[in-house]
């Protein structure tokens, strides 16, 4: 997918310091824009802007954090003069385990950064420059949020509603600001290595496309969303899971063993997310 020339655009990510995030930030600084990309600490922020080059910078905010989040708009319109791409990409998932032995901190942790967080950006970045101007909001949702898995239930709960959000969204702030979602499988983050870093032969074989996720993968999917390529889609939410939400297609394999337990059904340990 190619976003076509981003030059001149400013683009925001937030958790923006590995994984998918800076797979993002790269893409978009590819294309030609300038990135602010977001981390709790300003170190791993520099650390990761530097890693994508000239064009990134680096600005410490918790993405729950609604005057961090005020100073990075002020930052980044006094920086660069615009924003124009707005990548919720920040993620929790500190709920693992069955919906009813959870306690309303883990609840509130995960619905505070999954979900009020790309609210909260949106609605800044929107009264600052996007309402006026216009602009491209790309959510990070994922497949979860359209199955039922073991431990998996509140931080797919989050996702289900960033997928409905980014519907609303992209209705209320039509038609200047066009507002989509990816919905990543499992993809070779940190994050979500519990689920593949035992298991990649397995977890290959039940993809259909043979193989697990890359962060780049999801990256040029973000870019292509927030470019001009993408002008006439919003409300979408763009699965890019190699097939994985279609079924295991393990047992379909030549010679592959049909007693194998699924990738798919593996879950990560407690804190881990799904990508």
């Amino acid at each position: 997918m190619n976003p076509g020339d981003l030059t001149g655009r400013t683009a925001i990510v937030t958790g923006g310091s590995r994984g998918i995030g800076i797979a993002a930030a790269a893409a978009l600084a590819d294309a030609g824009a300038h990135v602010v990309l977001t981390s709790r600490s300003q170190k791993s922020a520099d650390a990761a802007a530097d890693s994508v080059g000239e064009r990134a910078v680096g600005f410490a905010a918790h993405s729950a954090d609604e005057q961090a989040a005020r100073r990075c708009i002020d930052y980044t319109l006094d920086t660069f003069g615009s924003i124009d791409i707005l990548v919720n990409n920040a993620g929790t998932n500190p709920a693992f385990g069955p919906l009813i032995e959870q306690d309303y901190s883990r609840f509130a942790k995960t619905l505070e950064v999954n979900l009020w967080a790309p609210i909260l950006w949106t609605s800044l970045a929107a009264r600052a420059w996007m309402s006026e101007h216009g602009g491209a909001v790309v959510n990070t949702a994922s497949v979860g949020a359209m199955m039922h898995e073991p431990g998996l239930g509140m931080y797919n709960a989050s996702k289900a509603a960033i997928v409905h959000v980014t519907r609303q969204l992209a209705m209320e702030l039509s038609p200047r600001i066009r507002v989509n979602a990816v919905a990543p499988g499992v993809v070779r983050t940190k994050l979500a290595e519990a689920l593949w870093r035992e298991h990649e032969p397995a977890v290959a074989t039940a993809t259909a496309v043979g193989r697990i996720g890359e962060p780049d993968d999801i990256a040029a999917t973000i870019a292509f969303l927030a470019g001009d390529a993408a002008s006439w889609i919003t409300g979408a939410i763009l699965v890019v899971d190699g097939g994985q939400s279609i079924a295991d297609v393990s047992r379909f394999r030549p010679g592959a063993d049909a007693t194998r337990e699924s990738a798919l059904s593996i879950v990560p340990p407690h804190g881990q997310t799904p990508r």
